[in-house]
């Protein structure tokens, strides 16, 4: 695997000589050895995702549209890649997703983020009010409560000790409009202190 020179010095009739030697973290794994174990693995993972790995869709399968819905063709917004989405609105209400298999993009396929870009608005973890621990246990309060303590307390925080004190984060689950106010954000506040939770 990884191997590290080593310089060592040796004395011999008091002269110094300086001699040298590899080691690896592994010694019983050389990086030849290693490289074909790699090898072997992929092949082997390769073969086990045959044809029969991946297959259609069988028709019992397929999902009946909802009542009165429509199929909304839009892209995902989690990233500037710009995915293919087909969205099932009913009443003005997405409620079910399907990847755009003609997409020039993402030409059928979805990464984690936009396989569960419903969630951001379906889940049933979603917060829907402001929370703020007390005691202990998470309560809800009001948005009139949650921005005027958060804004007090940043406002606090930047009169003592100035606008580079705070640190925006920002998030892999926003949209890029959210991203691009996030950053105006930070910029109005007077910080280049923003950064991608995922780099952290």
């Amino acid at each position: 695997m990884a191997s590290k020179k080593m310089i060592k010095s040796v004395s011999k009739g008091g002269l110094a000589h300086v001699s040298s030697s590899r080691f690896t973290i592994n010694p019983k794994l050389a990086r030849r050895s290693f490289m074909k174990i790699a090898a072997a693995t992929a092949a082997v993972a390769g073969i086990g995702l045959g044809p029969k790995a991946v297959r259609g869709l069988r028709a019992e399968e397929k999902k009946d549209a909802y009542p009165g819905s429509k199929i909304v063709r839009t892209v995902c917004t989690h990233c500037a890649v710009g995915c293919g989405i087909k969205a099932e609105v009913q009443n003005g209400v997405w409620v079910r997703q399907e990847v755009a298999a003609d997409h020039p993009i993402s030409r059928g396929g979805h990464c984690c983020k936009g396989a569960g870009a419903i969630d951001m608005v379906t889940s049933e973890k979603r917060l829907t009010s402001p929370m703020k621990r007390v005691n202990g246990k998470w309560q809800k309060i009001s948005w009139k409560q949650a921005l005027d303590e958060i804004c007090s307390k940043l406002l606090e925080i930047r009169e003592k000790d100035g606008p580079d004190a705070v640190h925006w984060n920002g998030s892999a689950k926003v949209s890029n409009e959210m991203a691009y106010l996030q950053r105006k954000l930070a910029a109005f506040w007077g910080t280049n202190n923003i950064d991608h939770q995922a780099r952290i």
